[in-house]
Protein backbone atom coordinates (compact mmCIF):
# COMPACT_ATOMS: atom_id res chain seq x y z
CA UNK A 1 0.00 0.00 0.00
CA UNK A 2 1.37 3.15 -0.72
CA UNK A 3 1.97 5.94 2.01
CA UNK A 4 -0.30 8.57 1.47
CA UNK A 5 2.29 12.00 0.86
CA UNK A 6 3.22 14.17 3.97
CA UNK A 7 0.77 16.77 5.04
CA UNK A 8 1.66 20.17 5.92
CA UNK A 9 0.90 18.74 10.05
CA UNK A 10 2.95 16.31 9.31
CA UNK A 11 6.02 18.44 8.13
CA UNK A 12 4.91 20.65 10.85
CA UNK A 13 5.41 17.32 13.60
CA UNK A 14 8.79 16.48 11.85
CA UNK A 15 10.37 20.51 12.24
CA UNK A 16 8.86 20.03 16.06
CA UNK A 17 11.00 16.81 16.68
CA UNK A 18 13.95 18.13 14.70
CA UNK A 19 13.91 21.07 16.97
CA UNK A 20 13.26 19.13 20.34
CA UNK A 21 16.41 17.63 19.59
CA UNK A 22 18.79 20.43 19.90
CA UNK A 23 19.32 22.98 21.86
CA UNK A 24 18.60 25.33 19.30
CA UNK A 25 18.98 24.77 15.29
CA UNK A 26 19.11 27.68 12.66
CA UNK A 27 16.29 27.25 9.94
CA UNK A 28 19.39 25.92 7.67
CA UNK A 29 19.90 23.40 10.27
CA UNK A 30 16.57 22.14 10.53
CA UNK A 31 15.67 22.34 6.49
CA UNK A 32 19.27 19.87 6.40
CA UNK A 33 17.51 17.40 8.88
CA UNK A 34 14.15 17.49 7.69
CA UNK A 35 14.79 17.41 4.11
CA UNK A 36 12.20 20.51 3.63
CA UNK A 37 13.29 23.45 1.41
CA UNK A 38 14.49 26.40 3.62
CA UNK A 39 11.41 28.33 2.62
CA UNK A 40 8.75 25.73 3.46
CA UNK A 41 10.54 25.00 6.64
CA UNK A 42 10.51 29.02 7.56
CA UNK A 43 6.58 28.95 6.92
CA UNK A 44 6.28 25.91 9.16
CA UNK A 45 8.40 27.75 11.86
CA UNK A 46 6.42 30.73 11.65
CA UNK A 47 3.20 28.85 12.20
CA UNK A 48 4.81 27.18 14.96
CA UNK A 49 6.20 30.06 16.39
CA UNK A 50 2.94 32.20 16.53
CA UNK A 51 1.16 29.42 18.12
CA UNK A 52 4.04 28.78 20.68
CA UNK A 53 5.46 25.55 20.05
CA UNK A 54 8.77 26.92 19.21
CA UNK A 55 10.31 30.32 20.03
CA UNK A 56 13.33 32.01 18.24
CA UNK A 57 16.05 33.92 20.14
CA UNK A 58 18.70 35.10 17.72
CA UNK A 59 18.84 33.19 14.43
CA UNK A 60 18.03 30.16 16.70
CA UNK A 61 14.91 28.30 17.12
CA UNK A 62 13.94 25.57 20.31
CA UNK A 63 10.78 24.63 21.72
CA UNK A 64 8.69 27.32 22.80
CA UNK A 65 5.91 27.92 25.79
CA UNK A 66 3.07 25.55 24.79
CA UNK A 67 5.46 22.30 25.05
CA UNK A 68 6.47 22.85 28.36
CA UNK A 69 2.78 23.51 29.50
CA UNK A 70 2.07 20.22 27.90
CA UNK A 71 4.93 18.88 29.66
CA UNK A 72 5.64 21.09 32.65
CA UNK A 73 8.31 21.20 35.22
CA UNK A 74 8.12 18.55 37.54
CA UNK A 75 6.63 20.10 40.96
CA UNK A 76 8.74 19.23 43.98
CA UNK A 77 9.17 20.20 47.50
CA UNK A 78 12.27 20.96 47.03
CA UNK A 79 11.72 23.72 44.34
CA UNK A 80 8.44 25.04 45.87
CA UNK A 81 10.12 25.61 49.65
CA UNK A 82 12.61 27.96 47.39
CA UNK A 83 10.06 29.71 45.72
CA UNK A 84 8.51 30.09 49.52
CA UNK A 85 11.50 31.43 51.01
CA UNK A 86 13.15 33.12 48.31
CA UNK A 87 10.25 35.42 46.62
CA UNK A 88 10.41 37.87 49.13
CA UNK A 89 14.39 38.75 48.24
CA UNK A 90 13.26 38.54 44.63
CA UNK A 91 10.87 41.62 45.87
CA UNK A 92 13.85 43.06 47.73
CA UNK A 93 15.66 43.08 44.78
CA UNK A 94 13.34 44.77 41.83
CA UNK A 95 12.62 47.26 44.92
CA UNK A 96 16.32 48.13 44.66
CA UNK A 97 16.59 47.57 41.08
CA UNK A 98 13.58 48.52 39.34
CA UNK A 99 15.39 46.02 36.98
CA UNK A 100 13.48 42.60 35.43
CA UNK A 101 14.91 40.27 38.12
CA UNK A 102 14.95 36.41 37.92
CA UNK A 103 14.62 33.55 40.84
CA UNK A 104 15.87 30.46 39.49
CA UNK A 105 17.19 26.84 39.85
CA UNK A 106 19.06 23.64 37.76
CA UNK A 107 16.59 20.84 36.50
CA UNK A 108 18.99 19.20 34.80
CA UNK A 109 21.37 20.81 32.54
CA UNK A 110 18.83 24.15 32.29
CA UNK A 111 17.81 26.42 34.48
CA UNK A 112 14.31 26.78 35.71
CA UNK A 113 12.47 30.12 36.33
CA UNK A 114 10.63 29.71 39.45
CA UNK A 115 9.75 33.42 39.29
CA UNK A 116 10.03 36.51 37.35
CA UNK A 117 9.21 40.51 38.42
CA UNK A 118 9.60 43.16 36.20
CA UNK A 119 8.62 46.65 35.56
CA UNK A 120 5.67 48.36 33.18
CA UNK A 121 8.45 48.15 30.30
CA UNK A 122 10.51 44.59 30.38
CA UNK A 123 13.98 44.16 28.70
CA UNK A 124 12.64 41.70 25.57
CA UNK A 125 13.62 38.08 27.62
CA UNK A 126 13.04 34.96 26.60
CA UNK A 127 12.89 33.82 30.30
CA UNK A 128 9.53 32.75 31.59
CA UNK A 129 8.13 31.53 34.90
CA UNK A 130 8.21 27.48 34.71
CA UNK A 131 9.68 27.43 31.49
CA UNK A 132 13.93 26.60 31.14
CA UNK A 133 16.59 27.71 29.12
CA UNK A 134 20.36 26.61 28.68
CA UNK A 135 22.11 26.97 31.92
CA UNK A 136 25.79 27.70 30.48
CA UNK A 137 24.96 30.90 28.65
CA UNK A 138 22.66 32.53 31.23
CA UNK A 139 23.91 34.42 34.43
CA UNK A 140 21.61 32.49 36.60
CA UNK A 141 22.81 29.32 35.06
CA UNK A 142 26.20 29.61 35.32
CA UNK A 143 25.77 31.28 38.73
CA UNK A 144 24.52 27.61 39.65
CA UNK A 145 26.94 25.75 37.36
CA UNK A 146 30.50 26.71 39.39
CA UNK A 147 28.80 25.21 42.47
CA UNK A 148 27.78 22.03 41.46
CA UNK A 149 30.39 20.30 39.70
CA UNK A 150 28.45 17.16 38.02
CA UNK A 151 26.01 19.61 36.39
CA UNK A 152 29.08 21.68 34.81
CA UNK A 153 30.73 18.34 33.53
CA UNK A 154 27.40 17.42 31.84
CA UNK A 155 26.83 20.59 30.26
CA UNK A 156 30.64 20.95 29.26
CA UNK A 157 30.35 17.74 27.11
CA UNK A 158 28.38 19.24 24.75
CA UNK A 159 27.17 20.45 23.13
CA UNK A 160 27.55 24.45 23.42
CA UNK A 161 25.66 26.01 20.68
CA UNK A 162 26.37 29.55 19.75
CA UNK A 163 23.53 31.65 20.46
CA UNK A 164 25.56 35.00 20.06
CA UNK A 165 28.63 35.94 19.32
CA UNK A 166 29.56 36.29 23.07
CA UNK A 167 28.31 32.32 23.71
CA UNK A 168 30.91 30.52 25.40
CA UNK A 169 31.12 26.77 23.17
CA UNK A 170 34.43 26.06 24.37
CA UNK A 171 34.53 23.60 27.49
CA UNK A 172 38.09 25.03 28.56
CA UNK A 173 36.65 28.56 28.22
CA UNK A 174 33.36 27.79 30.20
CA UNK A 175 35.26 26.33 32.67
CA UNK A 176 37.98 29.50 33.51
CA UNK A 177 34.25 31.22 33.91
CA UNK A 178 33.07 29.19 36.43
CA UNK A 179 35.87 29.36 38.41
CA UNK A 180 36.32 33.04 38.03
CA UNK A 181 32.38 32.91 39.06
CA UNK A 182 33.48 30.89 42.29
CA UNK A 183 36.11 33.35 43.09
CA UNK A 184 33.84 36.51 42.84
CA UNK A 185 30.58 35.06 43.84
CA UNK A 186 28.53 36.38 40.71
CA UNK A 187 28.28 35.57 37.05
CA UNK A 188 27.79 37.47 34.17
CA UNK A 189 25.50 37.29 30.90
CA UNK A 190 27.19 39.83 28.50
CA UNK A 191 24.47 38.72 26.05
CA UNK A 192 25.12 35.10 25.72
CA UNK A 193 21.86 33.99 25.07
CA UNK A 194 19.97 37.19 23.80
CA UNK A 195 21.60 39.60 21.83
CA UNK A 196 21.04 43.11 23.86
CA UNK A 197 20.49 41.73 27.25
CA UNK A 198 22.86 41.66 30.14
CA UNK A 199 22.47 40.11 33.58
CA UNK A 200 24.27 39.53 36.79
CA UNK A 201 23.06 36.81 39.12
CA UNK A 202 24.81 35.33 42.42
CA UNK A 203 24.15 31.99 43.86
CA UNK A 204 22.31 31.00 46.56
CA UNK A 205 22.92 28.07 49.33
CA UNK A 206 21.12 26.10 51.92
CA UNK A 207 24.06 27.41 54.17
CA UNK A 208 25.13 30.68 55.59
CA UNK A 209 28.48 29.45 56.31
CA UNK A 210 30.72 31.70 53.81
CA UNK A 211 33.54 29.46 54.24
CA UNK A 212 31.72 26.01 53.84
CA UNK A 213 29.84 27.59 50.72
CA UNK A 214 32.33 27.28 48.82
CA UNK A 215 32.07 23.45 48.94
CA UNK A 216 28.33 23.55 48.73
CA UNK A 217 26.40 23.07 45.84
CA UNK A 218 24.31 26.00 44.88
CA UNK A 219 20.56 25.52 44.79
CA UNK A 220 19.05 28.40 43.79
CA UNK A 221 20.59 31.89 41.81
CA UNK A 222 19.20 35.43 41.57
CA UNK A 223 19.26 38.10 38.82
CA UNK A 224 18.91 41.42 37.83
CA UNK A 225 18.90 42.07 34.29
CA UNK A 226 19.71 45.27 31.69
CA UNK A 227 19.93 46.59 28.10
CA UNK A 228 22.69 48.02 28.50
CA UNK A 229 26.36 46.31 29.91
CA UNK A 230 27.78 49.43 31.61
CA UNK A 231 24.72 49.37 34.06
CA UNK A 232 25.93 45.72 35.76
CA UNK A 233 28.60 47.80 37.69
CA UNK A 234 25.30 49.31 39.79
CA UNK A 235 23.64 46.39 39.92
CA UNK A 236 26.29 43.82 41.34
CA UNK A 237 26.71 44.80 44.58
CA UNK A 238 22.79 44.97 45.05
CA UNK A 239 22.36 40.86 43.52
CA UNK A 240 25.24 39.72 45.39
CA UNK A 241 24.08 41.13 48.81
CA UNK A 242 20.33 40.33 48.75
CA UNK A 243 21.50 36.50 47.03
CA UNK A 244 23.61 36.78 50.46
CA UNK A 245 20.98 37.31 53.23
CA UNK A 246 18.46 34.82 51.19
CA UNK A 247 21.25 32.19 51.54
CA UNK A 248 21.13 32.85 55.56
CA UNK A 249 17.04 32.74 55.40
CA UNK A 250 16.95 29.56 53.58
CA UNK A 251 19.68 28.05 55.84
CA UNK A 252 17.48 29.37 58.78
CA UNK A 253 14.55 27.89 57.24
CA UNK A 254 15.66 23.78 58.08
Amino acid sequence: MTEPPASPVDRAFEVLRVTAGGTGMTLSEIARETGLAKSTALRLLAALERNDAVTRIGQRYRLGPLVHELDPIPVSPAYERIRRVLTPFLAHLFEATRATVHLATLHGDEVVYLNKLHGPRPIPSPSRIGGGLPAYCTGVGKAMLAFDEDAADRVAQGPLVEWTDTTLTSPDALAVELAEIRRRRRAIDRAELTPGLYCVAAPVFDDDDEEHAGRTRAVAALSASAADESALARLEPLVTRVAAAASRALAADA
